[in-house]
């Protein structure tokens, strides 16, 4: 670069762009597909990405998502996976990196007090709802069960509340009425990367806006088990419907029993009209069905006893009278 004389600046001759505009450095945290997108967005803003903390895969868990890991070492950054990262070896081994952002994209573990003051510039989550709406864990499941028509990605401040502090940047996107959990969640890794690549220059700037949170006009979800995913079918058709859709596969799936033995629902569409009697299963013209506490279900596709089979096939074996649930 040379000055109004036309000489170069630096009495070396060296160039100075790297001490008067030094790249940003962040440490962070990340999984899931949102975290390999995520850490994509920043790796292509040329974030100096000093450390990435990820977790190990649980071997009992149904592993159908992209691995942070594999990409932090297709570019040669460090990582690590602590069992907790508050852990005081851990928190000085990042204090030493002296880092200006923390980035959290779907990591699991809360990040306390020690860690959240140790970046210059803040830490800042990505949260897979429009908040304050779903807070806390597995916000995409949740917003379907409660029969939402949007969600989306925000990317706000951490403090040590969950999913509380500054929102930084927000996309939405629309929840389709059989859209199933992995078809939103997947709209949502999109989001999230939209929410982030649009906001990350103002960020790095120091001059992205900030918004406080009217955490009146959300609430705090809890994480679910295997077990919420049994079948009331007291419940309306559409509840019903709704549950089916947030747990399908590659989720543990809505369980119920009938004639005994375990039966899974993978995928339901509402039917029109009413429908009479207790809460059934039948097939009638080559379709299955569900009577609910209020309305009929489609059974698209069941398994029973682990075993994905047909309306047509379960007719052939069992007939096509109506068989009451079990709970």
């Amino acid at each position: 670069m040379r000055d109004a004389s036309g000489s170069k600046n630096g009495a070396a001759g060296i160039e100075p762009s790297a001490s008067l505009n030094p790249r940003s450095s962040a440490v962070v945290f990340a999984y899931h597909n949102v975290g390999v997108r995520c850490l994509s967005v920043l790796l292509a803003h040329d974030v100096d990405v000093r450390l990435v903390l990820t977790h190990k895969d649980n071997p009992a868990e149904n592993i159908w998502f992209d691995s942070v890991a594999g990409l932090a070492n297709l570019h040669g950054i460090e990582v690590i996976t602590p069992d907790n990262p508050n852990d005081p070896a851990v928190v000085e081994k990042i204090r030493a990196l002296q880092p200006d952002f923390f980035f959290s994209f779907y990591y699991r573990e809360m990040l306390k007090a020690p860690l959240l003051a140790i970046p210059k510039n803040g830490a800042l989550n990505m949260h897979g709802s429009l908040l304050p709406k779903y807070r806390g864990r597995v916000p995409v499941n949740w917003a379907i069960i409660q029969g939402e028509r949007e969600t989306g990605a925000t990317l706000h401040y951490m403090t040590e509340k969950p999913d509380n502090g500054d929102i930084v940047a927000q996309t939405a996107v629309p929840i389709l009425p059989n859209d199933t959990a992995l078809e939103v969640f997947q709209k949502v890794t999109v989001a999230a990367e939209m929410a982030l690549d649009s906001v990350l220059p103002a960020l790095l700037a120091g001059n992205a806006p900030r918004m406080k949170q009217d955490l009146r006009q959300g609430a705090y979800f809890g994480g679910r088990r295997p077990e919420d995913g049994v079948i009331d079918w007291q419940k309306p058709a559409r509840d019903i419907h709704n549950l089916v859709r947030a747990v399908a596969p590659p989720y543990p799936g809505a369980t119920t029993r009938l004639m005994g033995r375990h039966m899974r629902i993978l995928q339901t569409l509402l039917e029109a009209g009413d429908a009479e009697g207790k809460p059934a299963f039948y097939v009638k013209g080559g379709r299955a069905y569900a009577v609910c506490g209020q309305g009929l279900l489609r059974i698209v596709r069941f398994e029973l006893d682990g075993r994905e089979i047909s309306a047509a096939e379960f007719a052939s074996l069992y007939g096509t009278q109506k068989f009451e649930f079990n709970r």
